[in-house]
């Protein structure tokens, strides 16, 4: 792991405080004409601020009546019971009696089964991926009045992005957003990690970065790393046997996409957006895999902070060995942040994007992998300025900031805008202007 951004962390706030040059300021200089003109105010304005809602507001109130959906979903709610009661699971993660009572309208949650059913074995059942509910009535239905008890091995992409009951969308966006909330030690924690990342006033981008050990080498890429570290990824792919592929062309996958961004592709994407180095950057990320791999970062934009260099040791050890609980206190913090930024689609980005859309199309960067690489390779061949690099960049995400797109179904799932990342249609709507 490169430990290189632990230097720069809350136990330093009085130096941080001394050299940070935070947006106001800069704005304020502006417009006193302090600064010179290649700083102007709607520059720095417009890196920060969100895209526009054009009038959608969320809709997830059920109609008046919604028996088919919620007749169908108590008839399979004795499956919720493992998931509940699953060892640092559900319980641990989230505050399952709030999940309970604000979902009591809807579904009939049980905490343990009743006893009648609580020694009855229960039937092992892999749902199959994206299904829709005539797939649940007709094929998951009889199998729990056969077996009174059945247990969904997998839970993940199991229910269809598109083409579902509106009443349906709109319960999976009271079950994401109301009904799913931490418990108060990961809630109030990321409270006091937002405040401090807003110490004076100040803004704050949240930077989800996928470049751990096993993300690079399931993905295959390593691009930029030495022939060892390349070598120690293939190996991993190979010792993990559910892992389908094993000979990949990581070259070849950076060029369609499907790499995690490096740190220095990151770097060069937000110093083209026009973020200064004195943006505040708060790191929501495994263990960086490859050595001095954060120096690109740091390097650019020093002032980077995280969980481990906010808060004190006190405040982090109910937390240890507990990586879930931290996964949820950097869900907090990137929630509340000011500009997110994902460099990978993974499933917390997927959530925590959507989510910011559902809240007010809070701004979130999708990076255009395909073309940025491009970008970045025409750069270092020397073929483009950086002036032509950065207008480039900006250009091509002018329009990836999480404002309001409809998701639109795709020839496959797996080729479709994930429900989870952008809930509209389903949960947000148009109103009429006025």
């Amino acid at each position: 792991m490169d430990q290189t951004f632990h230097d720069y962390g809350y136990r330093n706030a009085e130096t941080d405080q001394e050299e940070d040059n935070d947006v106001k300021q800069t704005l304020a200089m502006v417009a006193s004409g302090v600064v010179g003109n290649q700083n102007s105010i709607a520059e720095y304005s417009d890196i920060w601020s969100k895209p526009s809602s054009e009038n959608f507001t969320q809709c997830i109130d059920p109609p008046k009546s919604h028996k088919s959906a919620n007749l169908f979903l108590q008839s399979i709610s004795l499956c919720k019971n493992y998931l509940l009661n699953y060892g640092c699971g559900f319980k641990d993660l989230f505050d399952w009696k709030h999940f309970m009572e604000t979902l009591k309208e809807d579904i009939h949650i049980v905490e343990t089964l009743p006893p009648a059913y609580s020694e009855i074995e229960p039937f092992m059942e892999t749902p199959i991926s994206w299904s829709k509910v005539s797939y649940y009535k007709t094929e998951i239905l009889p199998l729990l009045k056969q077996h009174k008890v059945v247990y969904f091995t997998r839970t993940d992409s199991r229910l269809a992005n598109n083409g579902l009951p509106n009443s349906i969308q709109k319960l999976r966006c009271r079950v994401n957003y109301p009904a799913l909330k931490y418990p108060s030690p990961i809630e109030e924690l990321g409270k006091i990690l937002v405040s401090r990342m807003r110490q004076n006033g100040r803004l704050y981008l949240a930077l989800h970065l996928r470049y751990e050990k096993d993300m690079l080498a399931f993905t295959g890429c390593s691009h930029n790393s030495t022939a060892e570290e390349d070598e120690e990824l293939r190996m991993m792919r190979y010792e993990v046997g559910h892992w389908k592929e094993k000979e990949i062309d990581g070259s070849e996958r950076r060029k369609l996409g499907g790499c995690p961004l490096t740190h220095r592709e990151t770097s060069l994407l937000l110093k083209g957006l026009g973020f200064p180095s004195s943006t505040r950057i708060y790191l929501v990320a495994g263990e960086a895999y490859g050595n001095g791999s954060m120096q690109y970062l740091t390097e650019d934009f020093p002032k980077i902070f995280s969980h481990s260099t906010l808060a004190t040791e006190e405040e982090l050890e109910p937390f240890r060995n507990h990586q879930n609980m931290l996964a949820g206190l950097g869900y907090v913090v990137a929630l509340q942040s000011d500009v997110f930024v994902y460099t990978y689609d993974g499933n917390m980005a997927k959530a925590v994007q959507g989510h910011r859309r559902f809240d007010g199309f809070k701004k979130t960067i999708n990076p255009d992998r395909v073309n940025l690489v491009k970008l970045v390779d025409e750069f270092d061949e020397g073929k483009l300025t950086w002036k032509k690099f950065s207008s480039k960049v900006e250009k091509l995400h002018k329009d990836r900031t999480g404002g309001p797109n409809y998701r639109e179904p795709g020839e496959f799932p797996k080729l479709e805008e994930d429900f989870y990342a952008n809930p509209l249609p389903g949960c947000i709507c148009q109103t009429a202007k006025k």
